[in-house]
Order: structure tokens, then C-alpha cells, then sequence
């Protein structure tokens, strides 16, 4: 199997398999070869299962066109800040600002200083998916942590947030 190996000063070897599905092997300054193919050998039914979750992953999420991200992120503009205000109100919280951005991993983020960033990308889910991003970052704005305190607080604001959240992993 091809893979890519990083040595660096660590302890033990690690797999990961990127986005584009390629391996990357980090091992041991001082780890012979052959314990490396053992190692990459051992793990090739994860490796494979990786790899295809990956390309499926691809073939059902193509790139957006230019058009369409204009789209998301015009759609994005419009929608979220109003779903912001009318939740802070809800909340009792007060963000300090509320940004676009295109970020790919992360559907929304709150900084130290309250400030609210949102993927355009958000837009390709249901409404109450959305909705429930927007609460899930503003109740960051009282507790700066995922605890139960924090949940407890998103719960009494939006009772079914577990099925909200299930929409965006489908």
C-alpha cells in the first residue's frame, strides 16, 4: 500500500488518511522501514475502509460552482444575522459581532471576546439545522465550554436540539 511517511521526534507511529484519501504515515525518527510497512500492513482494512468513506464522502459532496457559493454566501448574509438577533433576545445573551466566513470543517465558532463566525456552507442544511448552530454558538456566549451547564442551557432554549444537531451529520 502507498502511503507518505513524516518522521518526526515522537514515541509511536500514526495513520491518517486525508481528505483527497492519500495515507500519511508519521513514524519515529528511528523506526526501521519494515516496522513501518508492518505497522501500515496491520492496520490496511481500516486504511481501505478510510479510503472509501472518503471517496464516497467526495462523490456525494462535488465542489461548488462559483455560482453557488455566491449563492450560499448571499443566502448566508441574509438569514443569519437575523436568526442571530432573534435567539440572542430569546437567549438573554449579546454577541459582539456576526461574520461570514468559508470555513469547511466548522459550521460556526464563538472567539473569547463573543464575536460569532458562521460558514456560508450552513446554508446547504434544513432550517432547524441552521437554527440550531446559531444557538449552539450563542450559548457559548455564557459558558465558553461543551459541559452540562452548556447543554443544559441549550436544552431550555431549544428542548429538541439532539435531533437538530443529528441533521447535520447526515
Amino acid at each position: 500500500m502507498d502511503y507518505t511517511l513524516i518522521r518526526s521526534d515522537r514515541r509511536t507511529a500514526a495513520l491518517t488518511v486525508t481528505e483527497d484519501a492519500a495515507v500519511v504515515v508519521r513514524a519515529p525518527r528511528r523506526m526501521p522501514k519494515a516496522a513501518i510497512d508492518r505497522f501500515v500492513d496491520e492496520h490496511a482494512a481500516w486504511i481501505t475502509a478510510c479510503i472509501e468513506k472518503r471517496r464516497e464522502y467526495a462523490r456525494s459532496h462535488p465542489p461548488l460552482t462559483a455560482g453557488e457559493e455566491q449563492k450560499l454566501r448571499r443566502d448566508a448574509a441574509e438569514l443569519l444575522p437575523s436568526l442571530v438577533t432573534l435567539w440572542a433576545r430569546i437567549m438573554g445573551v449579546e454577541p459582539t459581532g456576526v461574520r461570514i466566513t468559508g470555513a469547511k470543517k466548522r459550521f460556526g465558532s464563538c472567539s473569547g471576546k463573543n464575536a460569532l463566525c458562521f460558514s456560508f456552507r450552513l446554508m446547504q442544511y434544513p432550517r432547524e439545522a441552521i437554527e440550531y448552530v446559531v444557538v449552539h454558538e450563542l450559548a457559548h456566549i455564557r459558558h465558553h465550554d461543551h459541559s452540562a451547564a452548556f447543554y443544559r442551557f441549550v436544552a431550555s432554549v431549544m428542548p429538541d436540539y439532539r435531533a437538530r444537531a443529528a441533521l447535520l451529520r447526515q
